[in-house]
């Protein structure tokens, strides 16, 4: 007897081995980002080194081990910030931005690039708008300030994390250069 499989069933069987490939989502842009989480401001591009004594605060209080990169930060002519970060995700990195206060406060964050095949979520308003008000003061940890999303565990921790490193950046360095 032979096996004569149907055309479509070969298909679906080559589909199912497959390998799941991620597809890079772009939300929005650093020039979107800044409109959206400080509107009608003029933003200056403010590098800041970032040295290995910092690198490391930074990293006991978020537990992030991916470096922070000093080159991406904008101050506001009121004293207000914008910092781009990026974090792993499960497997691939998640770029998002971060709007503070002067007086160090989170004005709302974006998802600027997510490649995770699932847990986009994050990048819903309403899983976003937890973040808003809060300071290096707040654990901003999930589960205890921040819900998780079922499916996108690790994406919501890495983020949660990624901001409060963000937010002592603030403590740290930017809130010293608000007379600068």
């Amino acid at each position: 007897m032979n096996w004569n499989p149907h055309p479509l069933a070969i298909i679906g069987l080559a589909m199912i081995s497959a390998p799941m490939i991620a597809q890079a989502k772009i939300y929005a842009s650093v020039e979107q980002a800044q409109k959206v989480l400080l509107p009608n401001k003029q933003l200056h591009k403010t590098p800041i080194l970032i040295t290995d004594e910092l690198q490391e605060k930074m990293r006991v209080a978020s537990s992030i081990r991916h470096p922070f990169q000093g080159n991406r930060i904008w101050k506001a002519n009121d004293g207000s910030w914008f910092v781009v970060d990026e974090v792993v995700g499960k497997h691939e990195m998640i770029s998002y931005a971060v709007g503070l206060s002067p007086t160090g406060s989170i004005i709302g964050i974006e998802i600027l690039e997510y490649v995770e095949s699932y847990g986009y979520e994050v990048s819903e308003a309403q899983w976003r708008n937890q973040f808003v008000g809060k300071s290096a003061k707040d654990p901003i940890k999930l589960n205890q300030d921040i819900q998780n999303i079922g499916g996108a565990t690790l994406s919501c921790k890495h983020i949660a994390d990624g901001v409060k490193r963000v937010a002592v950046l603030y403590e740290l360095v930017l809130k010293s250069q608000q007379s600068k």
